[in-house]
């Protein structure tokens, strides 16, 4: 495994993470809990040492899975979880809430269940737009200083809100969507987190599963899997989406690699600060997700296989506008 640092701070981590959110929810139901610890396990032994969960998936119950599973690793680890959202009786989020004193709750409440008395990266969820940004950074500051967290995130802020909240408390990581197929963020994101020497951890680098070349548009997606709500996985779009897995599954047999260590090993060249955080159920796609961190493009390769997606007009919106709404802001 390599190891990266996210951006200028000293938070050092595998070239390749863990995102532990499907082991409890999201892709249909989670898998049993024996099984979820027995893959987080695997994947410290396999070289991982940075795993991403947050309160809100389960809810609750993958923090509780990711600190049982990381216990007796967890000197060795780092650990990302979130805050942000305003959950209901039954732990489902019903939206915002960043107030100063529900970060400290929740920071209080991520301890307990990730057992562990510090939280490496503390990320706000989602940005609340009725919550300055400059009094979040200030509370998370104010938290370092305690000790109860080392680093500061942001996930799917605009640029203009990384900087209000850098300029209070720097910033060590974005995470937000990046991949072969949302490649947004090239237009001004990674130049300014460049700037500012911010990390970038990408979630859904797989396209949310579809560039691994295992989803057409006869899958049948199980009735709680995200993938419903949105426009880029309805069958119509997945069927004409076809010809961007096509090309890169094309390419991966070319240089003897799947499609999944293609569109991971693409992200990693992009910056040596780009840390992906692909996440899995199953051992064998754990260990094929890995290897993607000895695949090598060169230059002609990653002007092959850009020039190959860029041909390709994906269809379908990354959100529904509802969801569209709580980020970017």
């Amino acid at each position: 495994m390599q190891y990266r640092k996210l951006g200028t701070s000293n938070l050092e981590v595998s070239a390749i993470g863990l995102g532990c959110m499907e082991l409890t929810r999201g892709y249909g139901p989670g898998i049993d809990r024996q099984s979820g610890i027995a893959l987080i396990r695997k994947a410290v032994d396999l070289g991982v040492t940075f795993f991403d969960t947050a309160e809100s998936y389960g809810p609750f119950a993958n923090e509780d899975l990711v600190g049982e599973a990381l216990s007796p690793a967890r000197a060795g680890v780092v650990i990302a979880t979130k805050f942000g959202f305003k959950l209901d009786t039954n732990g489902k989020p019903v939206g915002q809430d960043s107030r100063p004193q529900h970060i400290r709750e929740v920071a209080e409440a991520s301890l307990r269940r990730l057992r562990t008395d510090v939280i490496d990266l503390f990320y706000q969820h989602r940005v609340d737009p009725n919550i300055p940004i400059e009094d979040v950074a200030g509370t998370v500051r104010e938290l370092i200083h305690e000790g109860k967290v080392k680093h500061f995130g942001l996930s799917e802020a605009s640029i203009q809100t990384i900087r209000r909240a850098h300029a209070i408390q720097p910033v060590t990581a974005l995470q937000s969507e990046y991949s072969l197929w949302w490649r947004e963020p090239e237009d001004k994101m990674l130049q300014t987190l460049e700037e500012l020497g911010i990390g970038f951890v990408p979630f859904s680098p797989l396209g949310r599963g579809f560039l691994t070349g295992t989803i057409s548009e006869h899958t049948q997606f199980d009735a709680d899997d995200f993938r419903n709500l949105l426009p880029r996985f309805t069958a119509e779009n997945r069927k004409a989406n076809q010809a961007m897995a096509d090309r890169v599954g094309q390419f991966a047999r070319q240089i003897n690699a799947t499609p999944a260590q293609i569109a991971l090993a693409w992200l990693l060249a992009q910056k040596p600060w780009i840390v992906p955080i692909p996440g899995t159920r199953k051992l064998h796609r754990l260990e094929e997700n890995i290897g993607a961190g000895h695949v090598a493009l060169t230059s002609a390769d990653l002007r092959e296989l850009e020039t190959s997606v860029s041909e390709v007009q994906v269809q379908g919106a990354r959100y529904s506008e509802q969801l569209q709404k709580m980020v970017d802001r």
